[in-house]
């Protein structure tokens, strides 16, 4: 009878082990499939991106973020490409339309992640959009923005170049407009270049651009 009891509890252990197992693989491979729909979306989109078709990159973004509610990275990128798209833009109200819907998706992703020091690069950028579209306008509202938000970036992550990048380039643009000195922003540039040979992203997907643009802007310092 006790040898019986032993099997049978052997055999029940057994059999709880494999259904432990099975729920385990089970959760494993649940997980594993969102994030491959993640990383499959955020490929897709950046793929868009490369081959120039921003409106189909930003649309794919979009549904990424809905999908993803705790992502902050598609919000991040629907940011910036409605930021970059405004750059030459000469219609107000399509201006506004794009920077309206980058800042909608920054304070959304700024809810998700908070004390980004790259969203705030970002803001730093729609702030500085809004300034290089009509400086009469917009300069009184966004410039000391622009400086603040930096300065908050850099606080909080003084060894991100994106941070150091925009930092440097928007004190190049306040130097010129004055007709100041713009040697000590070339240092501060090079500095960001030294930053990014030593920035390592957390992912694929991640930010990770400025680096060609500090580049050549250190190359016009030196012409």
């Amino acid at each position: 009878m006790k040898s019986k009891i032993r099997e049978y509890k052997k055999i029940n252990r057994c059999h709880i082990s494999k259904n432990l197992l099975i729920f385990a693989l089970l959760v494993i491979t649940g997980v594993t499939a969102a994030q491959t729909n993640f990383e499959k979306g955020m490929q897709k989109a950046f793929d868009l991106w490369e081959a120039d078709k921003l409106d189909e990159a930003e649309n794919m973004f979009e549904r990424i973020a809905k999908a993803e509610a705790d992502e902050w990275l598609p919000n991040y990128y629907i940011a910036q490409i409605n930021s970059l798209k405004s750059w030459n833009v000469k219609d107000e109200a399509v201006l506004k339309a794009q920077l309206e819907k980058a800042q909608e998706h920054l304070d959304i992703a700024m809810i998700k992640s908070e004390d980004n020091a790259e969203l705030l690069v970002i803001q730093a950028q729609v702030y500085t959009n809004w300034v290089a579209f009509d400086g009469m306008k917009y300069g009184m509202k966004y410039s000391a923005k622009v400086t603040e938000t930096y300065a908050k970036a850099y606080k909080i992550d003084p060894n991100n170049p994106r941070v150091a990048f925009g930092k440097a380039e928007w004190g190049m643009g306040s130097a010129k407009f004055f007709g100041q000195d713009m040697a000590p922003y070339c240092k501060q540039m090079e500095a960001a270049i030294e930053l990014f040979d030593n920035f390592k992203p957390e992912s694929d997907f991640h930010p990770n651009w400025g680096k060609e643009r500090a580049e050549q802007v250190v190359k016009d310092c030196k012409s």
